[in-house]
């Protein structure tokens, strides 16, 4: 064999090599790649929602992850506070996908479309949901409803959650997701609430439901209420940041898995007197810790509350990153860690 063809051969091997080596990303999947469930556990997701795929390149190239904010009344804020969004995701590790609106017509959609397992958030639509059905039957809630939602919320109660899931059914959740014009979420599996797939996009309707004065929910002030009184060490996230005279309604969700690692999410709507309300989702997983994810949340969350200049009058309330020391790296507890059959899929580009 001549000097030149084993220099090309070796180069062949190199390039190989290199290809073999270098990590897929995670974002291409989404939260995973599962079997789909049979019978009740489907809900038909209208075809349009994979032509939100064209818009947003996952990997964070693509034109709308370079201006995912757009704001016809202020398009100079929107393009400002998706340079912001931007540089934040683009200095952190794991998949993430935001959403923000506001009242005055100001929204972002950052991959908002990628599945991520619910974790804890799914309570806000059990809770929508049992809120939805006193409404329909034209009811307060029974004792019984009032004694586990208000756990499930305020203290992220699982007992209770899986509860009042169970009370519900899925055909009442699934009907009720087609209420809120959810695009592509779909509950988890037998007791698995924490399994619930779902987007930021659908996160957005789900919180506008609380927040909408138009919305179909007549009890929506007393979803805000509960929400707003999530206990102390469960208020880490969203708020980050939030100006004063404003109000918080949050819930969160942190579940570790064999795939994709760590689930950090926060949900939230910020509301008070005189003031704009506005939602803020960020979801996110392939964290290597809790307080990795919690801290990508907050550095996104102080950028959305910066940009939407709320505090003009007073500034922030805190603007800081909850200390590590008060994050608690155990599970929320909503789904078990390992596989579960017949839903998730071992996949070779899963977090370890």
């Amino acid at each position: 064999m001549g000097p030149h063809i084993r220099h090309c051969r070796t180069a062949l091997v190199a390039a190989l090599a290199s290809v073999l080596l270098t990590p897929i990303p995670a974002l291409a999947n989404g939260a995973g790649s599962p079997r789909t469930p049979t019978g009740d556990a489907i809900r038909r997701i209208p075809a349009d929602s994979a032509g939100h795929r064209t818009l947003t390149d996952p990997l964070g190239h693509g034109p709308l992850a370079a201006a995912p904010c757009r704001s016809a009344r202020d398009p100079e804020r929107a393009a400002r506070l998706s340079r912001d969004i931007r540089a934040v995701v683009s200095s952190r590790h794991g998949t993430v996908s935001v959403a923000v609106a506001d009242a005055a017509g100001l929204t972002c959609a950052y991959a908002s479309w990628l599945r991520y397992d619910s974790a804890s958030v799914a309570k806000v639509m059990i809770m929508e949901g049992v809120l939805r059905r006193a409404d329909e039957l034209r009811r307060r809630l029974t004792s019984w409803e009032a004694a586990n939602i208000r756990p499930m919320i305020v203290s992220s109660d699982n007992t209770a959650a899986g509860r009042l899931w169970a009370g519900l059914g899925r055909s009442y959740l699934n009907r009720f997701l087609t209420r809120v014009r959810t695009r592509a979420t779909v509950l988890g599996p037998g007791r698995y609430w924490g399994l619930t797939r779902t987007t930021a996009a659908d996160q957005m309707r789900l919180l506008g439901v609380l927040t909408n004065p138009s919305s179909f929910l007549r009890s929506r002030a007393y979803g805000l209420k509960l929400l707003s009184e999530v206990r102390r060490d469960q208020r880490w996230g969203v708020p980050a940041g939030m100006p004063s005279g404003m109000t918080a309604h949050v819930k969160n969700g942190w579940l570790p898995r064999a795939t994709h690692g760590w689930r950090v999410h926060s949900v939230g709507a910020f509301t008070g007197q005189g003031r704009n309300t506005y939602r803020i989702v960020v979801l996110s997983h392939g964290n290597p810790t809790m307080a990795y994810g919690v801290h990508t949340i907050e550095r996104i969350a102080q950028a959305v509350h910066r940009g939407l200049d709320q505090g003009r009058d007073g500034g922030p309330t805190d603007n800081a990153l909850t200390p590590e020391s008060e994050i608690s790296e155990e599970s929320d507890g909503s789904a078990p860690y390992d596989p579960l059959p017949g839903w998730d899929e071992p996949e070779p580009d899963a977090t370890p």
